[in-house]
């Protein structure tokens, strides 16, 4: 069961737009395993070669604008990236990346606190995030009992199939 994840920080700022995350000429690539290579391209080229299982990215305000390409969350998730906390989220986005099984929480003080490969500790059921490089706790969103479900099922699709 997802209770605590726990690790080091990807920061990246506000209005981080989907084609930022992947841009739309590597859609074009036969899947996702494939395209998680170009992953923050735009944004940061070397961030898919160093990413580490585990990893965490926070955003500023409205992360995951733009297009509703689900591709977003799931090069994420395929390099590894264990969560995404943010100011806020754009819809879709938030909604992308729970159906296929990646945590994403709110906190509108973690961005500004923490620093490139701090490491954090975000607590889903508490709604809790501690900076554990700075020894420094936030309060987030709680993730709600459905919501788990879902992230607990891989995804939307495992949730579904297990009904």
């Amino acid at each position: 069961m997802i209770n605590v994840i726990t690790g080091k920080v990807w920061k990246f700022g506000n209005d981080v737009d989907t084609d930022q995350i992947i841009p739309s000429q590597y859609l074009l690539l036969p899947n996702v395993e494939e395209m998680k290579q170009y992953t923050f391209e735009p944004l940061d080229e070397n961030f898919a070669s160093t990413v580490c299982p585990g990893d965490i990215i926070v955003g500023g305000e409205n992360f995951g604008s733009g297009s509703s390409r689900e591709q977003a969350p799931l090069v994420l998730k395929a390099l590894g990236v264990s969560a995404v906390v943010a100011k806020s989220f754009a819809r879709i986005f938030f909604r992308n990346a729970i159906n296929i099984g990646l945590p994403v929480v709110i906190c509108k003080e973690v961005y500004d606190a923490v620093e490139q490969k701090d490491t954090l500790e975000i607590d889903v059921l508490k709604g809790t995030i501690k900076n554990v490089t700075k020894d420094q706790n936030f309060t987030s969103t709680k993730l709600p009992a459905h919501v788990m479900n879902i992230l607990e099922a891989g995804g939307l699709i495992g949730f579904l199939n297990k009904k």
